[in-house]
């Protein structure tokens, strides 16, 4: 572990997380993501970010500096479905476009408890169909995301599986699959968490689920099929309370024969990713994401819809 990894745990673990296990006013929570995201997250040298319009809008364009390669990656942001908005990831993005040579799109999914699930699952779905209608096809996209977000890039790959429209490969950082809470790390890591508070994951499931079941596919991608998937990467910690949410989904995509790549960190916080330019764990991760992405575009793909 770098020092700089282990300041980040330190902070987090004093700083962030018991503001999230006692926070009650989700305006002021998303507030305050904001304005961290402002005063800590890395800009990205030439990356710049542009407000989508049309069909598209509300989001934003991100891309790297130099003139796009080919292909478009769809980035769902995370925030327990709660908080978090373009503005919060674009240096993400930033950093994704620059490895990449791809634009990044970031929609600005509506957000419980204001608009609990499917909510955010039909906002990504009609994100999708306004890619396509836009030129792009199945295999011009990969779909990724981290935490919540994470979730519903899965989630909607189980959709487009099923519709006959795979992309060309999916990424998930983190990610929040089993709304139902029966991985053991949950429990397991409840000390080791740096970020996530563990008593507070039943009130934000209910918040997040609305009336749907905590098995629905569209909000817990653990229990979706995934029959002829594109390759998958998954990156999740060994001591996030999220960590069995990573891991039995590697496992679930394995056993139907989907290609998942892995990228698991000893000990790191939950989407450490957001860390690049401070952290070299989240840098060396997002380099791999980067080649993960641009493998995906190089691949012969089959027919399309």
């Amino acid at each position: 572990m770098s020092w700089q990894l282990a300041t980040l745990r330190h902070v987090l673990r004093w700083g962030v997380r018991p503001v999230l296990a006692r926070v009650t006013s989700w305006t002021f929570a998303r507030r305050s993501f904001e304005v961290g995201a402002r005063l800590t997250f890395r800009r990205v040298r030439g990356a710049r970010s542009v407000p989508a319009t049309g069909a598209l809008a509300p989001g934003l364009w991100v891309e790297g500096g130099a003139t796009p390669e080919h292909g478009v990656v769809l980035y769902l942001h995370g925030g327990a479905y709660l908080v978090g908005s373009p503005a919060t990831y674009r240096h993400l993005a930033g950093r994704l476009a620059r490895n990449t040579g791809c634009r990044i799109y970031l929609p600005d999914y509506p957000l419980a408890p204001e608009h609990p699930a499917p909510a955010a699952f039909d906002a990504a779905l009609a994100v999708w169909r306004a890619l396509l209608a836009a030129g792009h096809r199945p295999s011009d996209i990969v779909i990724g995301g981290d935490s919540a977000g994470g979730g519903l890039a899965l989630a909607l790959l189980a959709r487009l599986l099923a519709e006959g429209q795979p992309p060309a490969g999916c990424f998930v950082f983190s990610p929040w699959t089993d709304l139902t809470l029966s991985g053991a790390s949950l429990d397991r890591n409840r000390n080791r968490d740096a970020v996530l508070p563990r008593a507070r994951m039943e009130e934000v499931r209910d918040m997040a689920r609305g009336a749907l079941a905590p098995d629905d596919p569209r909000i817990s991608p653990l229990f979706a099929a995934y029959p002829g998937s594109p390759p998958v990467f998954i990156a999740w910690s060994e001591t996030e309370i999220l960590r069995d949410d990573g891991a039995r989904m590697a496992k679930t995509l394995t056993s139907g024969d989907t290609p998942v790549v892995t990228d698991v960190q000893p000990d790191a916080p939950h989407v450490w990713q957001l860390f690049h330019g401070w952290v070299p764990e989240a840098d060396a991760s997002l380099r791999k994401a980067g080649e993960f992405i641009r493998e995906a575009f190089r691949a012969p793909r089959p027919g399309e819809s």
